[in-house]
């Protein structure tokens, strides 16, 4: 995805690179609306490049990313005592893994503005980078609000496997938007975005 490319995309190369970057930050007040998403990393059991989890979203009319590919998430709840807290509760309602429990939090990526059909939405959107240990795989429960779940390994879409480009009618005018296939699905819009956000902050020098 970027022309700098890690020696290695093992769990503990990442989680090294990780400390110290992308500190998580006090949530300030906003206006926005507010949501979060967990990106969850494992060690596969063979060994190897670290896995991501994605989801892909349920049909639903009334879901703005409906079908697509993204992480576990959803907006703040008032009682969410932060984003944080925002990203361990939707990972634990959508796909069962309970992060405070099994999982370790490595690193907030800079947010990014949710938009729907190229216009924003007054929504921010925190993206937390976590570590799940193997106790908490085994808990993998997808909930209705989602169809599918798949690991795939991170380094292969670091160094350019599947890359691809989202054809996007906006408005009438066709957009080439930058995108990523995984297990025949495409990654693209938001998700993407924030690939690249965790590219750029392991990259960094």
């Amino acid at each position: 995805m970027l022309g700098l490319v890690l020696p290695s995309y093992d769990l503990p190369a990442l989680a090294r690179r990780l400390a110290g970057r992308g500190a998580a930050p006090e949530d300030r007040p906003t206006s926005d609306r507010e949501a979060s998403v967990a990106a969850v990393l494992r060690a596969p059991p063979g060994g190897g490049d670290a896995e991501v989890l994605l989801i892909r979203r349920a049909d639903n009319p009334e879901d703005p990313w409906s079908g697509h590919m993204a992480f576990p998430g959803g907006r703040r709840d008032a009682s969410d005592a932060s984003l944080l807290a925002t990203a361990i509760r939707e990972t634990r309602e959508e796909v069962g893994l309970d992060l405070a429990r099994h999982g370790e939090v490595l690193a907030r990526l800079p947010d990014v503005p949710a938009v729907v059909r190229g216009r924003r939405l007054g929504m921010t959107i925190a993206a937390f980078v976590f570590a799940i240990r193997p106790e908490g795989e085994a808990l993998l429960a997808p909930n209705h609000e989602v169809a599918e779940t798949i690991w795939t390994p991170l380094g292969a879409i670091a160094r350019g496997d599947g890359r691809t480009i989202f054809p996007y009618d906006h408005e009438g005018v066709l957009l080439q938007l930058p995108a990523v296939t995984v297990n025949d699905h495409v990654v693209w819009g938001l998700t993407f975005q924030m690939l690249h956000e965790l590219f750029e902050t392991l990259h960094a020098e």
